[in-house]
């Protein structure tokens, strides 16, 4: 009995250090880029799985609600240059400023940091058989695409990010 509380309590304190981890890799940013709106206080976006096909596309859907992805190169952002900022294309929330987007030779929109910390959710993804940090939109919990550690200064992080989760605005 107490070999299982043991384990119990190890395996606890393994999760809040994974957890931990997670969190802190998506908090390093610092919120630098300007906000084209106060979004510190998000109100959720719920929706049925009817209701989000209705205002969708079936590659919009299949990428944002199932967590699919575009090809690679294939994107409309990922050799976009222009100044302005990219909304969760389903529900319009500001997610990142063409200030943070740099070229990660990957072939989807990559950025260093969103434009506020508290617009994008990042969680576990273990799929395809990798461990991997998915991106999710805050406001309406689409998938948007993943984070990895491998970015450029100033925090090291990279967005990867579908460009048909994307709506860009100059």
């Amino acid at each position: 009995m107490i070999k299982l509380f043991s384990t119990i309590g190890f395996a606890s304190l393994l999760f809040l250090a994974c957890s931990t981890n997670n969190t802190n890799m998506s908090n390093n940013a610092t919120n630098n880029a300007s906000s084209p709106e106060d979004t510190t206080k998000i109100v959720k976006v719920v929706k049925t799985e009817a209701e989000w096909k209705k205002i969708l596309s079936d590659d919009e859907y299949a990428v944002l609600r199932e967590s699919g992805t575009e090809r690679a190169f294939g994107g409309k952002y990922w050799d976009n240059h222009e100044k302005g900022t990219y909304y969760c294309k389903a529900c319009d929330l500001p997610l990142f400023s063409s200030q943070t987007k740099f070229e990660s030779g990957t072939g989807w929109p990559s950025f260093y940091q969103p434009i506020n910390d508290n617009n994008v959710f990042v969680k576990s993804d273990k799929s395809y058989g990798m461990s991997r940090d998915e991106v999710e939109c805050a406001r309406c919990n689409s998938h948007l695409g993943h984070l990895f550690d491998d970015g450029p200064e100033p925090t090291g992080l990279r967005y990867c990010i579908n460009s048909i989760c994307l709506l860009f605005k100059k």
